[in-house]
């Protein structure tokens, strides 16, 4: 098993702040993991992880002119979903009512996105996070990726379909 799982975050800034949406194709998300992951290509990412393991979001922006960063990932409070009846193994233990992770964010933004020429460089903006071990398995773990599409009022815009799936 890798060391690392890379996410990669796709955004048409442009479509996404036209409709006011990460949804309606403008966004992609897909990984590297080899343990299985699901929805690749979709805002619907499920990633396969296992405990221990590193796991970093990279945005990258389809429109050179809109600069698109990370404002923030945070793990969602409320019960974990179940997989769909037809992925359900009937041996699996049953899902907890209550969720069996903290609410609070467990990941940290990169401290400096500037690049080796000194100049403020978002594309080298990355999050991380280790896969904790307490995460139940064969549970999706849903989160909110809250995406920065340029500046002003309106340019934070999040989606709260992809997580991560202990394995």
């Amino acid at each position: 098993m890798k060391e690392k799982v890379s996410i990669v975050v796709m955004v048409d800034a442009v479509g996404a702040l036209s409709d006011r949406t990460l949804h309606n194709g403008n966004i992609s998300l897909v990984d590297d993991s080899t343990a299985g992951s699901r929805h690749q290509g979709t805002p619907d990412l499920i990633t396969a992880v296992v405990p221990g393991q590193v796991v970093q979001w990279t945005p990258i922006h389809v429109d050179v002119q809109t600069p698109v960063e990370i404002q923030a990932i945070e793990f969602l409070p409320g019960a974990p979903v179940a997989p769909a009846a037809d992925q359900a193994d009937p041996d699996a233990p049953a899902v907890p009512a209550v969720p069996a992770y903290p609410v609070e964010p467990s990941v940290v933004p990169a401290p400096d996105a500037t690049a080796s020429n000194g100049h403020e460089n978002h594309d080298l903006l990355v999050w991380e996070g280790v896969v904790p071990y307490y995460m139940v398995p064969g549970v999706p773990y849903r989160y909110r990726l809250s995406l920065k599409l340029h500046e002003g009022p309106n340019s934070v815009l999040h989606i709260d379909s992809p997580a991560l799936l202990r394995v």
